[in-house]
């Protein structure tokens, strides 16, 4: 017999399997990043490498299983774990198991992925894998297709949604005045981290449409997110409103998978009960209410301090209080850049460099670099270099750690740091020297594409790195 007759909410049976799945899902993409990029970026020899981090932190700052072993076949095999439990969970193998053991598939998910965000450094500190994390632990919590979901987990996935939405309002609302002002969106489509295919065509919408654009987020991420505590059907229809809303930025750019998971999390506000009936459903065990109520209680009190912030005039974006990242603070785009600056890395196979030196550039999968290509669509895949060369573009500070230790990797031709990049120039030798060099890009207009074949205007602005060697038997 449960402890509660409110302990759980049948009518959320398929909402909470949806959830599950789209969460595995995100999970699977997570994972096979980590896979493909860990070597050249935190491998032992990668720019930031693991190792050196552990002796640097304490373990009470980045708890992770590779405090007990660290080395690159076994950050391997736990992203590859990674990616096969979550295809499994995808592919529904936890509700065919004992409730206790589809948890333990969803914790040992969540610990192989903190295990990871712990030691990713630079290169994992974005808000979307807090929030991955967060959503996944609650992911433990709601059980399998045997059990109805507990209304509490399911309040508590509300309290997620409603802070990435709400936190991420009232910081643009806080932040930049062209948010108070609706014009942002005359800049964004064209300045923001990674555009995709079709943000050159968003850009060039009427700019009235990108008042409409501006007006709609505010009201999408600052009242409608209140009504996800309210009763259904209204609740359900908030969710679909972010939804919507989430799907037009998916079509505008590439932002990982913060947006497919904004739409996971706003699943699970949907009632799916008027189209399909729960099957009768036994009742929780009493083990497994004390947890779901003891966890609660502790994500309760651990909640303090993000509420506070929303609350702060002093509200900052993407924070984690806890190194088990639980319950975090959110936001993106306080700030709007009105001008886009991209760092082209250049290398060059001739001995001596003068000024007739010819430099070869290399190219990124997803960053705009040959003004001739249009932007790829990457996400929800994340390309963490794309992602960093954006923000070293913004500032050098962002660069410090970790720029110079990439370039040496060019100019030894490391493998695993080219699989990162659409292509190498200098195939048969690594190049003699590389520079890195800052330059203005805007979208071309509609006459200059038809003219030129450009989706992309560049300008030289400054020299970022001067031309470099390899100084004898070391780092450049």
């Amino acid at each position: 017999m449960a402890v509660m007759e409110w302990f759980t909410e049948p009518d959320y049976w398929l909402g909470r399997l949806v959830f599950q799945r789209a969460l595995a899902a995100v999970y699977l993409v997570a994972f096979l990043a980590a896979a493909l990029q860990f070597r050249a970026l935190i491998g032992s020899r990668g720019i930031l490498p693991v190792p050196e981090h552990l002796r640097r932190v304490p373990w009470r700052r980045s708890p992770t299983l590779f405090r007990l072993h660290y080395s690159d076949r076994f950050f391997a095999a736990c992203a590859w774990a990674g990616v096969l439990l979550a295809a499994a969970l995808v592919a529904g193998a936890a509700d065919r198991l004992p409730l206790w053991t589809a948890m333990l598939m969803w914790a040992a998910l969540w610990a192989l992925y903190l295990s990871i965000v712990n030691v990713g450094q630079t290169w994992y500190a974005f808000g979307w894998e807090s929030l991955l994390l967060e959503a996944g632990f609650l992911a433990v919590l709601l059980g399998n297709e045997r059990t109805a979901p507990p209304v509490l987990v399911l309040w508590l996935l509300r309290w997620v949604l409603f802070r990435v939405e709400f936190g991420a309002g009232l910081i643009k609302l806080r932040g930049d005045r062209c948010w108070r002002e609706l014009t942002c969106l005359d800049f964004h489509h064209e300045t923001q981290p990674m555009p995709g295919p079709l943000s050159w065509f968003f850009h060039h919408l009427p700019k009235p449409l990108h008042r409409v654009e501006a007006a709609a987020n505010h009201v999408t991420q600052l009242l409608v997110p209140v009504l996800l505590f309210t009763p259904q059907p209204v609740a359900t229809a908030a969710a679909g409103l972010m939804i919507v809303t989430q799907l037009w930025l998916v079509l505008s750019g590439n932002f990982a998978w913060l947006n497919w998971l904004t739409i996971v999390l706003a699943l699970s506000a949907v009632d799916f009960s008027p189209w399909v009936t729960a099957p009768a459903l036994p009742a929780s065990p009493l083990w497994y209410e004390v947890v779901v109520l003891a966890v609660t209680a502790l994500l309760l009190a651990l909640s303090y301090r993000p509420a506070r912030n929303l609350l702060s005039r002093r509200q900052a974006m993407n924070r984690s209080y806890d190194p088990l990242h639980l319950v975090n603070a959110y936001g993106a785009f306080g700030s709007i850049s009105r001008v886009r600056q991209e760092i082209v890395v250049e290398g060059t196979d001739e001995a001596v460099v003068h000024r007739g030196t010819v430099w070869r550039a290399y190219e990124f999968k997803g960053k705009p670099g040959d003004p001739r290509r249009l932007p790829r669509q990457f996400a929800p895949y994340h390309l963490r270099l794309d992602w960093m060369m954006w923000f070293a573009a913004l500032s050098p500070a962002y660069a410090y750690a970790w720029f110079d230790p990439f370039l040496e990797r060019l100019l030894t031709a490391d493998p695993a740091t080219l699989r990162l990049l659409r292509g190498n120039p200098f195939p048969d030798a690594p190049p003699t020297h590389v520079r890195a060099r800052v330059y203005r890009y805007r979208f071309t207009t509609w006459r200059e594409l038809r003219a030129t074949g450009a989706w992309w205007h560049r300008t030289f602005v400054r020299e970022f790195r001067p031309p470099t060697a390899l100084a004898p038997g070391g780092p450049p």
